[in-house]
């Protein structure tokens, strides 16, 4: 898993201070854990963006107030018109304390059924997973070769040491699906619709 450094530095707290915060394109983010006390604080949007936007999961290495905490981004709240991140959380990290953090799914290989004309159909595209730090994964890795036409993966299926997941285990992670066959049933529907035309009225 990357490291991403970002430096910080505290905020005033409230709502018209986070308004100016973020006229200057600073986020209003805290900074929580077991044993610490929350930490108001903020950060430069386009530091924060690439932690938002992104297939992986990283570690963040905060430097603020002098020191340097080991954390991970643990939610953002968006703008509802313009997407733009309004207040992030970052989660402080124990080496010897579980936590759960939501990680995307990478999806590795080529099916069988999609070799066979069936569809490849991602339903899940990230998983909560429950582990120690060092054993966070960038991405869940999701095999699919030996898959065929009709055949998923669900999160019951998936085994990975040091991880216990959070979703349901009927959760359907991945699915090979049938190919569509909308052309054959708009053609036989057309050919219905031209008999039903040549009938004469009483």
């Amino acid at each position: 898993m990357a490291t991403i450094t970002i430096e910080a530095k505290p905020r005033e707290t409230g709502k018209r201070a986070a308004r100016a915060i973020r006229r200057e394109g600073w986020v209003p983010c805290i900074l929580y854990g077991h044993h610490v006390e929350p930490i108001p604080f903020q950060m430069l949007e386009s530091k924060l963006r690439p932690l938002i936007y992104t297939t992986e999961t990283h570690l963040v290495k905060l430097q603020l107030n002098g020191k340097t905490w080991d954390c991970i981004l643990k939610d953002v709240e968006f703008h509802p018109v313009t997407d733009r991140p309004l207040h992030a959380d970052f989660q402080v990290l124990r080496a010897e304390e579980k936590v759960t953090v939501t990680v995307p799914v990478q999806i590795v290989g080529t099916a069988i059924g999609v070799q066979r004309g069936g569809v490849l159909q991602i339903v899940t595209h990230e998983l909560e997973v429950t582990c120690l730090p060092k054993d966070i994964p960038a991405h869940i890795d999701i095999d699919v070769s030996n898959l065929d036409i009709g055949d998923a993966i669900h999160v019951g299926d998936l085994q990975f040491e040091g991880l216990e997941f959070e979703d349901a285990p009927d959760q359907t992670v991945v699915v090979i699906a049938a190919p569509q066959l909308g052309g054959v049933e708009e053609e036989e529907g057309a050919e219905g619709e031209a008999e039903a035309g040549t009938g004469t009225s009483a």
